[in-house]
């Protein structure tokens, strides 16, 4: 009696908590990066992103005013001030003036300079600098101190990253450049994979059944394998150095899998409808664009989450066909991989960057999820 159909197993609890376990896994790198994107870099290196609510320890650099400020009081030169100057006060817990040694010191203890002279600092920043003969030199001395910082968010990450090609290396530029890459690699092969797989499953023609064994056996064919070849036919024909030659390249490495993927769907369609448009008067082009086309749908939208995610991801294919010397039609991950050389120590701008490139997809794969399902189970029951 156990295995009566219908029956919930008892093991129904663990495949809740693989499913639960699965989406922590994925969950919790993502709102890692969506929080840390909005920190400072100082506060990304002092305390982990589940730790951005609270007030965590830093180590901050200041420097003190410059040499030409000193003046003399009883024979000591001297410069005082304040290292909080302009901003918010901070909780000091120690001080250094080497970075070998940032925590030497505790507030109101006084450090012998190496430079000469000393230097004693107060739990509300204050300084005081004294040396018997003039301070030297055109900027201050730099202090590091560990004090408890407040918890800060901010934009200025994504202005850095987007707006200013400076610093963020045109990620903003490189953002619509992945656009204009994946939008139409999306576009062009559903187009053309709609109507190869209609002919595929409701015309009559000599060599269907080999057209179809040859799609299935391109699948498992790896793309790495005709990247050279198809990198030799575009160049020779003029199309291998912009946009054009990366869309043919992913139409044609997309192919299969859309077709294969629709026609299994579109032959699962009622045969009735078919041939009762066809009985009406129907051509070909009419039952494919007003019957056909409409109840594919959630193939059609299945298809394009796979196709719009690999091409927005993809790295190899577009170093290979976007060949361009100044950087004008580099994609998002193209500059993230540069970026990593160029600003590795920058975890902010790192963070807000794998942030904006997964941010698409992910909207892309929530408002089209619900035809995801129905979509790959095409075919499979009858």
């Amino acid at each position: 009696m156990d295995n009566i159909a219908g029956k919930r197993s008892s093991l129904t609890w663990i495949v809740h908590i693989t499913v639960a376990a699965l989406v922590a896994l994925w969950l919790f790198p993502t709102v890692g990066l969506f929080v840390s994107s909005f920190r400072t870099g100082d506060q990304i290196s002092a305390s982990g992103w589940w730790r951005a609510l609270g007030a965590s320890e830093q180590t901050l650099t200041f420097r003190t005013a410059a040499p030409d400020t000193q003046v003399e009081e009883g024979g000591f030169y001297v410069v005082e001030g304040n290292l909080f100057e302009g901003g918010d006060p901070l909780d000091l817990r120690a001080w250094g003036v080497s970075s070998r040694e940032v925590d030497a010191f505790r507030t109101g203890d006084t450090a012998e300079l190496r430079k000469g002279g000393t230097l004693t600092l107060s739990p509300d920043g204050g300084y005081r600098m004294e040396n018997t003969e003039p301070f030297s030199g055109k900027r201050g001395q730099r202090v590091f101190v560990s004090a408890v910082v407040p918890p800060e968010f901010t934009l200025e990450n994504y202005n850095n990253l987007l707006f200013k090609a400076g610093q963020g290396e045109g990620m903003g530029e490189a953002f619509i450049n992945t656009l204009t890459v994946t939008i139409p690699a999306t576009i062009i092969p559903i187009l053309v994979a709609a109507f190869a797989a209609y002919a595929l499953a409701w015309m009559e023609f000599p060599g269907r059944a080999l057209l179809i064994a040859i799609i299935v056996g391109l699948l498992v064919v790896p793309l790495q394998l005709a990247l050279i070849p198809l990198l030799k036919l575009h160049l020779g024909i003029g199309i291998g150095k912009g946009y054009l030659g990366v869309w043919l390249a992913h139409t044609g490495f997309g192919m299969p899998l859309a077709i294969y993927l629709l026609r299994n769907y579109m032959a699962g369609l009622p045969r009735d409808l078919i041939e009762n448009a066809r009985v009406d008067g129907a051509s070909e082009f009419q039952i494919f664009t007003k019957l056909i086309l409409p109840l594919s749908f959630p193939a059609l939208a299945s298809f394009a989450i796979f196709q719009f995610l690999w091409t927005w991801n993809d790295l190899l294919v577009a170093k290979v066909f976007l060949i361009d010397s100044t950087g004008q039609t580099t994609v998002m991950t193209a500059r993230i991989v540069e970026m990593l050389g160029t600003r590795g120590g920058n975890w902010e701008i790192l963070a807000t960057a794998a942030f904006v490139s997964i941010a698409v997809p992910l909207a892309v794969f929530f408002a089209m999820q619900r035809y995801l399902v129905r979509g790959l189970l095409a075919g499979s029951v009858k």
